[in-house]
């Protein structure tokens, strides 16, 4: 099996891009609404995206299964914990609570798209 490095890397950037403009505000706010303002910055919360996409779509590239999934998840709270200077458990809480954010903002856009699509008379 041939391996199409610069489709892997061009996956990777749309990857960090799209994970950049969705995923980093949801952490920041997440972040700020669990350990305050001044340890949860939005650089911050660009970094841990940035290094938790790379990271994690190397491993997953190299490995696969349910473990690697968990330590995938493993680096994600990780990252979580050293940048928003955190315990374990609280970097666990901003990951479900980003978690709930993301969910509450996909159903908000859904219904807005679904709005827009019936009011426009495309169904």
């Amino acid at each position: 099996m041939a391996v199409n490095l610069d489709a892997a890397i061009v996956n990777l950037i749309i990857q960090i891009i799209v994970n950049i403009i969705i995923l980093a505000p949801v952490l920041w706010i997440s972040g700020r609404l669990l350990v305050g303002k001044d340890k949860a910055k939005f650089l911050d919360a660009l970094w841990i995206v940035v290094l938790g996409t790379v990271i994690g779509g190397v491993f997953q590239y190299l490995f696969s299964g349910i473990i690697a999934g968990i330590v995938v998840l493993i680096i994600w709270l990780a990252l979580v914990k050293h940048f928003f200077d955190t315990g374990w458990l609280r970097a666990l809480a901003i990951a479900i609570v980003a978690v709930l954010i993301w969910i509450v903002i996909a159903v908000i856009i859904a219904v807005i798209v679904g709005i827009a699509i019936i009011g426009g008379g495309l169904l």
